[in-house]
This record gives structure tokens, sequence and C-alpha cells, in this order.
């Protein structure tokens, strides 16, 4: 029998076990790990959205949403904290995916050592193919963005697919099949969407085993709502008309009906907005506008739909009364622009790339600050939604300051996992996130350690009640209190000078502590 810990008896409160019940092989729950990807704070239905999403709706209501819960501002990073559960800056990739991690270990590798089966669905946006990276199964886009309907070469009778890249580049958008690795993947399946087939291999895993009595970790880690912007026809025409009132109108409700939820409270003042005034622009522009977010609507519909699909799926395999379900976004809505001079056709269909933009991802972050790649909380502060029958208690709302680094905590502490020193002879950088479990619970302590940004150009400290950041490496840094000031409204750097200085010396000590392996 494993040596309880303290953290391993959290497991035993939540899961009703105690000291004089037999623990000697308590049922370990089953794991689902939801990404999505680029999409905004405000995005979904139980977040503000007007976004038709009853699935996650479900989960929230019927479980805990986070308003304080952070990623890394950039996909990649997020995804390796997310994985490994130390900084990207730990792990080498803060900067680049173009290398194997180091120093770390994946949530995959630590949980097969507990017994559980591993799967793993979607994008990876890194070097190493998961299925030696303590993978059972994994099936998906190994880089970082692709064509939603076709990531590969023209097929017969379609149209060229749009492809992000120079040259070749364009076709070699890495895709994997459990060892197989495919670049270009061209896929045959005329019906394919990478939304649905993500969870078309999950849900074939999931059935699989069935009657595989080990506990499941499933990791989902879809692509969407990151462009380009490619839905099907049913579910655009949803939002045909949706949006035409403009940017201001849909910011203005979604942040009414935010603070009527009770999702946040009155200290969560409506930052300044970054987007243009809708009758400004010409009717051609407004046309183009609506039509990107009818589509990028439609895309995370589509998410919720499949989300839907893998939900009935656990129940049919008798796998969801005892699973762990936690749904998060890599990083806030994307305001950049990528533009494909070969492209053509329209708005949501395989041979356009198109990207969402500044107006609209300025209100998918409602009610916080700019964008992705930034290190303010519109960049970084994401989604979670943590869901587990008769263990969370339904409709709570958590202010806990949490990170992407804090699943690995969790699910070490939940199942009692071995988190190594070592691991295939490479030492291993200690756990930097810290457990859930207590927050899952109902506690309300405060975290102990502060948290670090550093993106590019952001960088950020959040320590207790206060937050430094900029954006910009010459600039000078801003000071918010975060606690009364969640949206960053009020600079507080002038009146503050002392404690400017002291968070920037505890950021420079971190930068010294976590230096990039790039640098070693």
């Amino acid at each position: 029998m494993r040596q309880l810990t303290v953290s391993f008896l959290i497991f035993l409160t939540l899961t009703g076990c105690n000291s004089k019940q037999e623990i000697s092989d308590p049922e370990l729950p089953n794991l689902i790990l939801i990404s999505v990807d680029d999409m905004g704070w405000s995005d979904l239905g139980c977040y503000g959205s007007e976004v038709r999403t009853p699935n996650i709706d479900k989960l929230a209501h019927q479980g805990m949403r986070f308003t304080q819960f952070h990623n890394t501002s950039k996909c990649f990073p997020s995804r390796a904290c997310l994985l490994t559960g130390v900084y990207a800056q730990q792990s080498g990739y803060d900067r680049s995916f173009n290398q194997p991690l180091k120093n770390a270990v994946t949530l995959g590798e630590v949980l097969r050592e507990a017994g559980y089966i591993t799967l793993w669905s979607g994008k990876h946006h890194g070097l190493e193919n998961p299925i030696y990276r303590g993978f059972d199964h994994y099936y998906g886009l190994k880089d970082g963005a692709c064509n939603h309907f076709n990531p590969g070469e023209q097929r017969p009778g379609e149209g060229v697919p749009a492809r992000k890249g120079k040259g070749g580049i364009k076709n070699k958008r890495a895709w994997c099949i459990d060892s197989l690795m495919y670049a270009p993947y061209t896929p045959e399946a005329a019906d394919f969407y990478t939304t649905d087939y993500f969870t078309h291999y999950a849900v074939d895993w999931l059935e699989q085993y069935k009657e595989d009595k080990r506990p499941l970790f499933l990791y989902m880690a879809y692509t969407a709502p990151h462009d380009p912007l490619m839905a099907w026809p049913e579910d655009i025409a949803k939002y045909e008309g949706k949006y035409d009132e403009g940017y201001e109108t849909v910011r203005q409700k979604r942040y009414a009906r935010q603070l009527e939820m009770g999702l946040i409270d009155d200290t969560y003042q409506l930052s300044q907005p970054t987007y243009p005034h809708w009758e400004s622009l010409s009717d051609e522009v407004r046309l183009k506008e609506t039509k990107k977010m009818e589509v990028y609507a439609a895309m995370i519909d589509r998410l919720d739909q499949n989300i839907g699909r893998l939900l009935n799926t656990l129940e049919e395999t008798g796998r969801r009364e005892n699973t762990l379900i936690m749904l998060v976004s890599d990083n806030g809505a994307s305001a950049e622009m990528v533009y494909i001079e070969d492209d053509y056709g329209e708005i949501g269909t395989m041979t356009l790339w198109s990207s969402l933009g500044g107006g609209w991802a300025n209100v998918s972050n409602t009610p916080f600050r700019y964008f992705k790649n930034y290190s303010y909380e519109g960049g970084i502060n994401t989604p979670l939604i943590a869901n587990w029958r008769g263990k969370i208690e339904p409709g709570g709302i958590s202010r806990f300051p949490g990170h992407f680094m804090d699943i690995m905590a969790t699910y070490v502490d939940l199942t009692g996992a071995a988190y190594p020193a070592e691991f295939n002879g490479e030492e291993i950088t200690s756990m930097q996130g810290v457990s859930l479990l207590p927050v899952l619970r109902g506690d309300k302590s405060p975290r102990q350690k502060p948290l670090f940004w550093e993106w590019r150009e952001g960088q950020a400290v959040r320590d207790g009640d206060w937050k430094l950041v900029k954006h910009g490496l010459n600039q000078e840094w801003d000071l918010y209190h975060i606690a009364k000031d969640p949206t960053e409204t009020t600079d507080l750097a002038t009146e503050y000078p002392d404690k400017v200085k002291e968070m920037d010396q505890q950021f420079q000590q971190w930068k010294v502590d976590t230096a990039s392996l790039t640098d070693q």
C-alpha cells in the first residue's frame, strides 16, 4: 500500500472514506482534462456569452467555476505548464516548442505509473509524439494550428485548403496517430473536422476500455476556436444576424449577464474598449466582422456539442459517476491576424484562413483588458470549470488565483501518484503548482506563493492581492490592487513605489531561478 500523505487524506475526505474504512485500495477517480484554444473568458454561456453551450453550462452549474485561474497568454507555454506542472521556463518551452520537454515529467508519465490508462486526443504544440511521453494512445495535431477541414493537401473534387506558412512548410503540419506521424496529414473522410474527429477517437477509446477496471485519464485538447475560422454551415446558420449590433452592444450584454449571474461583482469594472465605434465602419467591413463572429460562435457551439457526446459516452460506459472533469482555455481570445495571399472563398470555409481580430477579441475577453500574448488579465485569465458528481458542491464560484501548473499538483494529490525527482536518467524540476483539492472542497484560504508570467513582451507578478504587470520590455511597470481592481483599471505604481520595487525584485529573482534551458 502506498504511504498515505496529508494530501492523499484530502482524497479520502472527498470520496467519503475515513481512517476506519478500508483504504488499502480506494477507487481512484477517472480524470478528464479538456483544453480549448484561444477562447476568451466570456465566450461560454456560463461565463456570460450568448453562444449556446448547454453541455458546458451544465458542467459549470453542477460544479465550480473559477474567476481567477490563469494560463501563460500563449498556446505552447500554457500547454507545457498544463502538461508538466512547472513553469515553461523550467521545461524549455518559454520561447519555442521545437525541442523535447526537459527536466519535466508529463501527466501521462505520472498517472501511468499510478495505474491509469492514459489517453490524449487533440493538439500538442510540441516536438515529441506524446506516445513516447507516457500516453497509451495519441491522436491529433502535433503542431500549433491547422486547417480544420483538411490539414493536408488538396483532395479530389475540392478546393485548395488554406494553409499557414510559406512554401513547403504549408504542407508540413505534423499529425500523429499513435506511433505513426504524418506530415502532411490529408484525411480521407469527407466529413473530417478537427473538433469532431478528436472526439471520435476519444469516444472509441472510452468504448474500447469499457470493461477495463483501471482508472482512466483523458486529455481532450481541442484546437477550436483558434483560427482559421472554419465551421459547418448548419452551425454558422444558428448565429446569422446575432452580431449585427456590433462590438459595444454584445460586450455590454455579456457584462450585464456576468453581473446578474453572480460570476462577478461591481469590483469588476468594465475595462476601456479597444475596438472602433461600430457606426464608424463601412457596411462592407461590418458585414465581414459579423460573419467572423458568427463562425467563431459556431466553432464554440460545435465544441459544446462534442463535449456533450463525450459526456454521454462516459455515462454509457459507466465511468461518469466517479470522474473529475476540468475545462480550461489555453489563453485569452486572440487579436492576431493571419493573411495568406492565395486564399480565396468565404469566411468559414476550407479555402480561406480568416482570424477573429482585435475588435471581437476584446468582446470575447469581457470584462478584461487586452488579449492573447499580453500578461494583462485578458491574455492570461482562463475559464476553469471543475465538475465531480457528489464531491464538488454545485454552483460554486471560486476566486482562488490558480494556474495551469496546479493541475499536476492536484492530480498527484488526488491519486497518491509518485512525482519523481528523477525520470529516465534526467533530474526533474519539483512541482511548482499547488493542489486545488482544498479549493474544490470549499476552502477559501489564500494562495501562499506568488505567480509569475513572461511571454515575449508581457511580464507580470501576482502576489496576494497585488499584481505587477507590463507589456514591452522597456516599459514601466503597472501596479494594481487586483483584489479590489480585478480588471486592472487603476494603476497605483506612482502611489506605491516601494511595492513596485519589492515585486520587481521578486520577478528578477524568479527569472534567475527559472532561467530558460535555452540559456544554459
